[in-house]
């Protein structure tokens, strides 16, 4: 395992990472807009730049060595990210307070680390980019005035899902991230996941009716049998947003469209409360008393026309595991074998 020096630390890193990951790991910070842990390296933004022996290098793509003598702040170095970033910056929408990532953004970190002032931004051209938001998708939004290029919904696309729904498109000052043909999102073969979303540094790709949770709620997701580890972000009594639990071995924080977008249902006004009765052709509330004795004189009386097999059962993923146990023995008790379940894949 080599030994590097980063900012006069001596520092052993793991074979084969890079300056980028063992800085970080250190508890180094050194600031990147095109970086993600869970992709392959890009290199595309730059800001990374450190001083390695002397050169200027991006420390996402450089692989530590054995006596590699890093330096992350030199006045060279500081210069070059300032500059970087000043040119992101003039391109991009100054409107943060909109912004569904306000203060949880990525440049606006890199920003403020870099040194941006009033003074900067002064002397920049500004222009926002004049490319209309993709709002096709149902669940979330593409502003392509605040997208910085940095790839990482692309890889991510790519890598994580398989998709490829989405890349680069265009040359030059007209590069933007679209799909196949320059289609809108729900037109493309994109499934909808929100992984894009999820690790999109700025405001580019967000979730539509954004609103912060004040509160997160470990638990697992009730769609399929798979179990993928959840956190459930609430709000009063509402469930507000979902994101995966990257420590569950199940699913290390990916989710499928149903498990991040499909919890409507939980405050939803149309959601039965209480069991509902057919009396007079309406549906009329009842106990749970009346309504399980109703079921099963149902059962009795199907059972001796019909005979046990005429029974059956389908069971949801959205009980517990003994109750959908409990549900089996009961058909099985009463003759029948004719049992399923959503959560069959």
């Amino acid at each position: 395992m080599p030994k590097v020096f980063i900012d006069g630390q001596e520092i052993v890193a793991a074979e084969g990472a890079t300056v980028l990951e063992t800085a970080l790991a250190a508890d180094i910070y050194i600031p990147y807009l095109c970086y993600h842990p869970d992709l392959s390296t890009f290199g595309g933004c730059r800001v990374c730049m450190v001083d390695i022996n002397g050169k200027l290098v991006t420390a996402c793509r450089a692989v530590v060595s054995e006596g590699m003598v890093v330096l992350t702040d030199t006045p060279d170095v500081s210069l070059v990210r300032r500059v970087t970033v000043e040119m992101i910056l003039a391109n991009h929408n100054p409107d943060c307070q909109s912004c569904g990532r306000n203060h949880d953004c990525t440049l606006q970190e890199v920003s403020a680390y870099v040194g941006i002032t009033e003074e900067n931004l002064a002397k920049l051209r500004r222009s926002a980019r004049e490319i209309p938001s993709d709002t096709s998708n149902p669940f979330f939004k593409m502003d392509h005035t605040r997208c910085i290029l940095c790839g990482i919904c692309v890889r991510t696309c790519q890598e994580i899902n398989g998709v490829s729904a989405i890349d680069f498109s265009h040359r030059g000052t007209g590069t933007k991230v679209s799909a196949l043909a320059g289609k809108p999102l729900a037109e493309s073969k994109c499934v909808a996941c929100g992984e894009c979303v999820e690790r999109c540094p700025t405001g580019a790709l967000a979730r539509k009716n954004n609103i912060n949770p004040a509160r997160e709620v470990q638990t697992v997701c009730t769609y399929c049998g798979c179990g993928c580890g959840i956190y459930l972000g609430v709000r009063g009594n509402e469930v507000m947003r979902v994101r995966g639990n990257a420590a569950s071995p199940v699913n290390e924080g990916d989710l499928c469209v149903k498990g991040r977008f499909g919890f409507q249902f939980i405050n939803h006004p149309d959601r039965l409360t209480t069991p509902l009765i057919k009396r007079n052709g309406l549906f009329e509330e009842a106990s749970w008393e009346e309504a399980l004795d109703l079921v099963a004189s149902k059962f009795v009386e199907t059972k001796e026309k019909y005979g046990a097999e005429a029974l059956g059962g389908l069971a949801s993923a959205r009980v517990t595991n003994e109750d959908n146990y409990l549900f089996q023995k009961l058909l099985r008790s009463l003759g029948s074998n004719s049992i399923d379940c959503c959560a069959r894949l």
